[in-house]
């Protein structure tokens, strides 16, 4: 599945477990604040299986050092669609958000989660580099974007980054089984990879059980096809509407806040 289709069924994903309306599954409730960071920030965790790949969006994020790391990635997990994107794989980045959500630091506006912060900060500028939100301006424009965004969480609810770990769950969950429903499939039970026998290759199962031990379910076929295409529309278009919804309920909620925020950095007339 093409980068910028993962992130939208990222953020697809994450409004039908957050949101509470009646399209929406409801499973973790969360406030409009929770709803809107958490679609962006789960976009971009849905790209984090990826990092496997020198020339992905994740591994061109942050240059050099996102492309040095992964290179080292590609290394650990035996290549791109390998490791990352296993059960183990998912495993290991949600302990890793586990751990960043635990590195908490005292200031005037409480306790805040700074390890959380800052890696929903950076899920987020992947997410936009991988929607094109900001077509025609730099990686400078990306970061930007993602630290307005990280900084209504830290703003307006200090206390709600404790559904990081949920969000990376969610993110490489739907980025692995985007891959699996392709052509190419994933190696779900890597580092144990288990090769169909020679006589089955070339049977109607060949298709499902592929012959380097890779499990696929092709409903797409391969990707980037017409057919992931027509999918991925109605998924985009109900993370926008999810997310349309979240942002007018947040602004509703704090427009006197917005406002005396935006004072503050204006000029006096």
């Amino acid at each position: 599945m093409m980068g910028g289709h993962h992130a939208a069924s990222g953020a697809a994903a994450w409004i039908a477990i957050a949101s509470t309306s009646p399209y929406a599954l409801g499973w973790y409730p969360l406030d409009p604040t929770g709803i809107l960071i958490g679609a962006m920030a789960t976009a971009g965790t849905a790209l984090v299986c990826d990092w496997d790949h020198r020339h992905s969006t994740i591994a061109n994020s942050l240059p050099p050092l996102s492309n040095v790391v992964a290179v080292g990635i590609e290394k650990a997990s035996g290549g791109h669609r390998q490791g990352t994107h296993s059960l183990l794989g998912a495993s290991a980045f949600v302990v890793l958000a586990t751990i960043a959500a635990q590195f908490q630091m005292t200031t005037p506006l409480g306790r805040l989660s700074i390890g959380a912060g800052l890696l929903c900060m950076f899920m987020i500028n992947l997410a936009a580099k991988a929607l094109h939100l900001f077509p025609k301006s730099g990686w400078i424009t990306n970061w930007l974007f993602a630290v307005v965004m990280a900084g209504l969480v830290t703003w307006f609810a200090p206390g709600q980054w404790s559904w990081l770990p949920l969000s990376m769950l969610t993110g490489v969950a739907v980025h692995i089984v985007g891959d699996m429903i392709t052509v190419g499939g994933v190696p779900l039970l890597w580092p144990i990879v288990i090769k169909p026998p020679k006589f089955l290759r070339k049977s109607l199962i060949s298709g499902i059980w592929r012959a380097n031990g890779a499990f696929s379910i092709p409903l797409l076929g391969r990707a980037g096809s017409r057919r992931e295409w027509l999918v991925l529309i109605p998924v985009s278009g109900y993370a926008m509407v999810g997310m349309g919804a979240a942002a007018w309920a947040l602004l509703q909620r704090h427009w006197p806040g917005f406002l005396a925020a935006l004072g503050g950095f204006l000029p006096p007339l």
